[in-house]
């Protein structure tokens, strides 16, 4: 499958060893995973190395299961001068029934690094299609809204010494 420089997909089974205490794939694992996922995505599409800068919205809607298919879809979002919004969407499979479910949501925004280990310019994202510019658009409506709660919470933080 060809898939364009700005989606990845990666499937991975959980196995045994992700277990949390209740028998089901650790939140964190699944955190790990996605970290690597937004990685391969937005380095790819960038051309250098990246950083996570943050996480945002992570959303567990279901359990995940050992023995699942997770299947992680990625695609640049959104990109600024140096940093790159990825969503990814999590699919778990059930291999012998093969029910599928939507089980994890989120976005993390990753910055270029160049071989400095400085901040380094990326292409700009044009969305295309529909469905990219629908999640252009709410990138850009998180970006603002990140922007304006680092703002009140300063503002609680300066008034507060």
């Amino acid at each position: 499958m060809n898939l364009p420089a700005h989606q990845l997909t990666m499937t991975v089974l959980m196995t045994p060893d992700k277990t949390n205490f209740f028998g089901n794939v650790h939140g964190g694992d699944v955190l790990k995973l996605l970290d690597q996922v937004a990685y391969a995505c937005a380095s790819r599409y960038a051309g250098h190395h990246v950083v996570t800068l943050s996480v945002d919205q992570v959303t567990f809607k279901q359990p995940i299961h050992v023995g699942e298919l997770l299947t992680f879809l990625a695609s640049v979002n959104y990109t600024g001068t140096s940093s790159i919004e990825v969503g990814i969407k999590v699919i778990s499979e059930n291999i012998l029934s093969r029910v599928v479910r939507h089980v994890n949501s989120c976005f993390l925004t990753m910055v270029a690094m160049d071989a400095d280990r400085k901040p380094t310019a990326v292409p700009k994202f044009n969305p295309i299609t529909p469905d990219e510019t629908r999640r252009y658009e709410a990138a850009i409506l998180r970006r603002e809204m990140r922007k304006e709660l680092e703002e009140r919470f300063n503002k609680i933080r300066l008034s507060k010494t």
